[in-house]
């Protein structure tokens, strides 16, 4: 029996009433026909459309009794949750402000966003109590603290009020009409750069629900689809793509509190998947994991994020038909998209993506040199980005918004290219150019090159210090198992396919590479590492 066509973006925005691009609006339109269909599948249980819409209502009341109004920040410090979902849209209701913390800060970096944001309440997994606690005491800061679940290891004298006990007053509250506008900002998000503290990135409720607009046309998100979320709430991916994706298509939420790698295809077959969001290193993951982890029976169709070294994988064993590929950071997501079921070219960011409704402005992408002047196609220099989805600015820090633009153009620090079609392809972070010798390198062009050999499982490239100034190479270097390449094999292998300048002077074999919350290579980890260079073999030596 052949399948029914899939409906086009745009048919899937016209089933549903128009909305005023506020969270509450944009829900309400979708909860008129949608009522019984599952909103959201978290550890193994079903939320209808209308049981989610009384959760959201009982959490108001509770909002409403602790004094929450317009412009309050609620914080959230856990693995993905269906509590973070309940508080997005309650506190969106109500005007106020969502903080999806990261629960792998330690004391400084939680204090630092506890006291930047000053959240007047907060939500904490039982086994982050200890931490948030140090963090609020270190910083002088007292908000009413809620524990998602009680713990067993949590002592009888640190007890708090559980979620479940806080909402069990408000089963029957009905909350009172909401006058949440557009503009009003429903989230902010912190990132982490390469120095400093984070950064708290505002987005109003227009930007999320635009965004989750544009991810239908990403990845033709169909009503009846279930969107598998296993990167975390913290992040912009999973908020601004798979959940607003799947509220503006009236699809369905698969929440899991965090990527597994070996439960991987077990949580795709039992919450019945159809589309993921993953990034390259889980991918990478996936495709090194025994074959005996993976369930044939899933039905996932499209998976946004596998990039070029992964497509063979994913394709002929994991039998995955549809992969999509984009580019956006937390200030600008959605910017640019490879089609869906149109001309792929692997390997690149894919052209300037596009909203449902083709009235709607979109992207505008400039490729420039380091005096603002735009460079011809083929050649190499920083996106900057001016787009309708773009953050309000950075919270309580005005200097660093105005550093992030020039004359309206939001300032990337990516290096890209642009081919004639109009296809993007990522070379490099500006902070990820080694200079040696009087040449830029892009780290990103060795991690591809060494990441080609048989043996390599992963590697990172970091510039380190030269004797006699500027930048020698450091290649860190995790070889799969078994593997039985030396230094010199590498070397090789980097001679044979780089420039001699390319050509890597350290290589230090590691048996893990630092990690990001976000499941990203952090090589600002490594940078910081001063022991790194002590471990590596100096190639120049022997």
């Amino acid at each position: 029996m052949q399948k029914a066509p899939l409906a086009t973006p745009l048919e899937v925005l016209q089933q549903f009433e128009s909305h005023h691009y506020t969270i509450p609006s944009a829900f309400a339109s979708r909860l008129k026909t949608n009522g019984s269909k599952a909103f959201c599948y978290f550890e193994g249980r079903e939320v209808s459309w209308a049981e989610f819409e009384r959760d959201v209502q009982k959490m108001q009341g509770y909002l409403l009794s602790q004094k929450i109004q317009a412009g309050d920040r609620v914080g959230i410090v856990a693995k993905n949750h269906y509590a973070h979902l309940v508080l997005l849209f309650s506190l969106a209701s109500l005007s106020a402000t969502l903080l999806p913390i990261n629960p792998q800060f330690g004391t400084a970096e939680l204090g630092y966003v506890l006291k930047n944001s000053e959240p007047s309440l907060l939500f904490l997994e039982s086994e982050l109590l200890s931490t948030v606690q140090a963090a609020c005491q270190e910083q002088d800061l007292k908000p009413t603290q809620v524990l998602l679940s009680q713990s067993a290891k949590v002592s009888k004298q640190d007890l708090l009020p559980t979620l479940e006990e806080v909402l069990r007053p408000f089963e029957h509250f009905i909350a009172p009409p909401s006058s949440a506008q557009a503009d009003d900002t429903c989230v902010i998000i912190y990132t982490s750069g390469t120095t400093g503290f984070p950064k708290g990135v505002m987005h109003s409720q227009r930007s999320f629900l635009l965004c989750g607009e544009a991810y239908i046309e990403r990845l033709y998100i169909q009503t009846n689809d279930r969107i598998m979320v296993v990167l975390p709430l913290f992040h912009m991916n999973a908020l601004f793509y798979s959940v607003a994706g799947a509220v503006c298509a009236g699809a369905t939420v698969a929440l899991m509190p965090r990527f597994s790698a070996s439960q991987f295809w077990k949580q795709a077959l039992d919450s019945k998947a159809t589309t993921v969001n993953l990034i390259e290193a889980a991918c990478n993951i996936l495709k090194l994991r025994p074959r005996s982890e993976f369930y044939p029976g899933h039905t996932i169709r499209c998976a946004y994020g596998v990039r070029n070294n992964a497509h063979d994988v994913f394709l002929n064993e994991f039998k995955i038909p549809y992969f999509v590929s984009g580019y956006g950071m937390t200030e600008i997501p959605g910017v640019t998209c490879s089609p869906y079921g149109a001309i792929q070219k692997p390997g690149t960011m894919g052209p300037i993506g596009k909203h449902p409704n083709p009235h709607q402005p979109w992207a505008e992408c400039r490729v420039v040199d380091d005096e603002g002047r735009d460079v011809p196609d083929g050649q190499t220099g920083e996106m900057i980005v001016r787009t309708p989805i773009i953050m309000q600015g950075y919270f309580r820090d005005a200097a660093q918004t105005q550093a992030s633009f020039r004359d309206g153009w939001f300032l990337t620090g990516d290096l890209v290219s642009r081919d004639r079609d109009g296809y993007y392809t990522f070379v490099s972070r500006k902070k990820d150019i080694i200079r040696r010798r009087g040449e830029n390198i892009a780290g990103a062009e060795l991690d591809r090159i060494i990441g080609n050999h048989s043996d390599v499982a992963e590697v990172a490239t970091i510039a380190v210090p030269a004797e006699l100034g500027e930048d020698e190479i450091l290649a860190a270097i995790v070889l799969k198992k078994h593997a039985t390449a030396n230094a010199h094999d590498i070397q090789a292998w980097c001679a044979q396919h780089l420039a001699p300048m390319k050509v890597p002077r350290y290589i230090a074999f590691l048996e893990e590479l630092p990690y990001t919350p976000t499941q990203k290579i952090s090589k600002a980890i490594l940078r910081a590492d001063s022991s790194l260079i002590s471990k590596a073999i100096d190639l120049s030596k022997t």
